[in-house]
């Protein structure tokens, strides 16, 4: 009777204690974001604290918030930190909560929780407006093995698609073909120039180097550009392709087309009240391979033992963290 009480009480909720996490993105920004994954919950239940450039962020909870005081008193969030540094902190306990990547995932001790987003972000393709032979856009679209690709870069997280949209939110994505056709794409490369690959994240940089040999077999040559060469705003006017990621935010798959179609610098589609409107809006946009998708990617994040309640994001990766508490912290 006495060892299930206390086990009761291990997980029952509790308030006060600092949650940890680490993240392997920055906002190189003078004032924290307003907006992105997780920035709605953190305005919901938190007060911003702290601002470190970027680097470190720090939350208190708000003791008057909508959906009642969160557990934790704070969260304190450090940025920039490489994939393989935040699964050593976890294991070691210096943190609590971090981001995922592939080769991380397969680290993961058995028994720890692993928190998984529906797939929400888009990798894809951008053709810079000066490439204006559709024929070398499609050649380098079949080049890719993706299937290749997806199992050992991304250790088989996420889903090949050549649709903007994921099937989870559209339901026809599987209409859109992802093929490799190494025959076919050395016919419409006969002749092409050289292209440079400029990638937007340094995590893509992998992704990149073999999307640039996969085109070599297919007879063209693309040439992956240093990083820093192809940041920020001159980027599409420096580089022919570019490997983009960018985030569904929207479960309203009208307003994701149109957040994706300006991510990735295309028309505004008609905005769609119908499935079959909206297939036509994204058939549209993808006409011409001026954006070729690759992936959706889902977010995965590890929580460490201290961490209960949960899980902590949302199927469109938004976090949760006024729902989570910490074990160790006693009244």
């Amino acid at each position: 009777m006495v060892c299930v009480a206390l086990a009761g009480a291990a997980t029952r909720p509790r308030y006060g204690g600092t949650l940890r996490v680490e993240l392997h993105g920055a906002f190189e920004s003078a004032d924290p974001p307003q907006t992105g994954p997780g920035m709605a919950d953190l305005a919901r239940a938190f007060n911003i604290t702290l601002w470190e450039g970027g680097r470190r962020a720090v939350y208190a909870a708000d003791e008057n918030a909508a959906g009642g005081r969160p557990f934790v008193d704070s969260v304190e969030i450090q940025l920039a930190r490489p994939p393989r540094d935040q699964s050593i902190d976890l294991e070691l306990g210096k943190t609590d909560i971090v981001e995922l990547g592939p080769n991380e995932i397969r680290r993961q001790q058995p028994g720890r929780r692993t928190w998984q987003s529906q797939p929400v972000r888009v990798v894809a393709l951008v053709f810079s407006r000066r490439i204006e032979d559709f024929r070398v856009r499609e050649a380098l679209a079949l080049a890719v093995d993706r299937a290749a690709i997806l199992t050992v870069l991304l250790q088989r997280q996420g889903e090949i698609s050549g649709a903007l949209l994921p099937q989870w939110l559209s339901g026809y994505a599987f209409l859109f073909p992802a093929a490799f056709d190494l025959p076919r794409a050395r016919s419409l490369a006969a002749g092409a120039h050289p292209l440079s690959l400029g990638v937007s994240d340094p995590g893509l940089r992998t992704i990149a180097d073999r999307i640039a040999l996969n085109a070599r077999d297919a007879g063209l040559t693309v040439n992956v550009a240093p990083q820093g060469a192809n940041q920020g705003a001159t980027q599409g006017a420096s580089v022919d392709i570019r490997l983009m990621e960018t985030r569904i935010a929207s479960a309203d798959p009208s307003r994701a087309l149109a957040a994706l179609a300006a991510a990735f610098g295309l028309p505004e589609p008609v905005r769609a009240e119908t499935p079959d409107a909206l297939y036509a809006a994204e058939h549209s946009l993808l006409e011409g391979f001026r954006v070729v998708p690759l992936f959706h990617l889902p977010d995965v994040y590890g929580a460490g033992p201290r961490v209960k309640g949960g899980p902590g994001i949302t199927p469109l990766g938004e976090w949760r963290f006024g729902d989570l508490w910490i074990e160790s912290v006693h009244p």
